[in-house]
């Protein structure tokens, strides 16, 4: 673990605009360079040239570092299911999870990385099922309105985790073959989940007759 140096000796120069996703991405490539555990956020706070308690006004943590600006990704999923209109309640999850997951191509290895740490780092387990929490309460909430009852009840959690089951795999998938194409995993998975894997006629065969 890196010594906290006082304030006064950190490097300086990194304009006061400096935004919370320009924290984050330098945050990610120190994280592969010397690990998730190894990198403090001192390391961060010197290495960015800025005061450690500015580094915490931006971010909590270093956990919340990897999810970046997860609160925008949420709102982005309550635009697209609030866009969807009157069709299929699971198709509208489906299109809204498609839609919301939809980023430049340029950004797609920062994703990449983000999912891989989520997914392989130990530490940041805890983290993420308060973060998972967050997005199955959007998509019940969704579900509660679009039925008429409760988000706590019963059909409304349970599609909230059959969501992020799906979205789970498909992020699973991609995490271990970045070739493929995260939106198509993504529609497939809740294809599958809308049919109740009534297509599926072999391991890893679909039949779409």
């Amino acid at each position: 673990m890196s010594e906290s140096k006082p304030e006064s000796t950190r490097r300086r120069g990194r304009p006061p605009s400096t935004s919370r996703r320009e924290l984050s991405e330098l945050a990610l490539r120190l994280f592969v360079e010397r690990g998730f555990d190894e990198t403090t956020m001192d390391d961060i706070a010197d290495e960015l040239g800025i005061g450690r308690r500015t580094l915490f006004r931006y971010y909590a943590s270093k956990n919340d570092l990897v999810w970046g600006e997860f609160d925008q990704v949420l709102e982005r999923l309550r635009r697209d299911l609030a866009a969807a209109g009157d069709i299929p309640i699971m198709d509208a999850i489906r299109q809204a999870a498609v839609q919301s997951n939809t980023y430049p191509d340029e950004l797609l290895d920062e994703l990449h990385l983000r999912l891989k740490l989520i997914q392989t780092v130990p530490a940041l387990q805890a983290h993420s099922m308060l973060r998972y929490a967050e997005w199955r309460q959007v998509i019940a909430e969704y579900v509660g309105s679009r039925l008429g009852c409760a988000p706590d009840d019963l059909v409304p959690v349970a599609i909230g985790y059959a969501a992020l089951g799906a979205s789970s795999a498909a992020f699973s998938r991609w995490v271990a073959h970045r070739d493929e194409d995260i939106l198509a995993l993504l529609d497939e998975s809740y294809r599958l989940l809308a049919e109740g894997f009534r297509s599926i006629t072999a391991p890893g065969v679909v039949s779409r007759s």
